[in-house]
């Protein structure tokens, strides 16, 4: 296979198929049953501690970059009326996944083929913006963060998870050639975190939490800050308990490295 020259779906099969990734496939639930998948994430310690951020709120719900849905069906099974954007037509990968997805456990998820810097709703009319690993695959991340913040209710809530951050826009190229798929279908991209934050904050939404790769199991997932204090205390010689959760923090401040994830949280004016 040449570089860039196949499908996002063609690349999720491609990495399916390798024996030796089969880890990395269940880590970023990209495998069948797609059910199982789905309910593995809802029960994931990555949808628990978003379910914090979320604090415990419901109504309208839109998830941007939906994917092949199961987040769509995290936010339907915890209660929220959910729209899912998705411009990919793929029944593996895509809007066509998560419309069996929704038909199969019978779960009102109104799915949308679009792009995020177009949305096709009216203004205000979400409760929660939430994307998972969405903007930094934005083709004008400015425009797509102006455009989540006009469809947000004032006071709404806007939650971007796992987003790729870099230190240095030379940084990128590193990032990209050791990413396992941006080599086959081209799609990854990094931002500075000034970049995400000034963008976010410039659509008219305030960052409320802005978590670093260590602080928070969200940018963890697999890992957990349990398992990596745990691995901490070993090497001092420590009892776990003696970690705190400040260390984590400040570990998370001290990463430089090319694609670290970030998550943003913020409201809407």
């Amino acid at each position: 296979m040449s570089a860039k020259s196949i499908s996002w779906e063609e690349s999720v099969v491609w990495l399916r198929g390798q024996p030796d990734q089969a880890e990395l496939v269940r880590a970023c639930f990209y495998d069948d049953p797609l059910l199982d998948a789905a309910v593995r994430y809802y029960t994931s310690t990555e949808w628990q501690a978003v379910r914090v951020l979320i604090d415990g709120k419901r109504g309208a719900a839109l998830d941007l970059g939906a994917g092949r849905g199961i987040s769509s069906y995290a936010l339907a099974r915890d209660g929220w009326q959910v729209s899912a954007l998705e411009p990919d037509l793929s029944n593996i990968v895509g809007a066509g996944a998560i419309r069996a997805l929704a038909q199969e456990v019978s779960l009102d998820i109104r799915v949308e083929q679009n792009w995020g810097e177009s949305l096709p709703y009216r203004d205000a009319s979400f409760d929660l913006v939430y994307g998972r690993q969405v903007l930094h695959h934005a083709r004008d991340l400015k425009q797509l963060c102006r455009e989540a913040a006009r469809v947000l209710k004032p006071g709404g809530t806007f939650i971007a998870t796992r987003e790729h951050v870099i230190s240095r826009h030379e940084d990128l190229d590193i990032f990209l050639d050791s990413h396992p798929l941006h080599k086959l279908y081209g799609g990854e991209n990094a931002y500075l975190l000034r970049e995400y934050m000034d963008a976010i904050r410039g659509g008219g939404i305030v960052l409320t939490a802005v978590l670093n790769p260590y602080q928070s199991n969200i940018n963890l997932y697999p890992e957990t800050a349990a398992g990596l204090k745990r691995r901490m205390a070993a090497k001092l010689h420590l009892p776990k308990a003696l970690i705190p959760n400040m260390a984590l923090v400040w570990l998370g401040a001290m990463n430089q490295a090319p694609g670290r994830l970030f998550t943003f949280v913020g409201r809407k004016h």
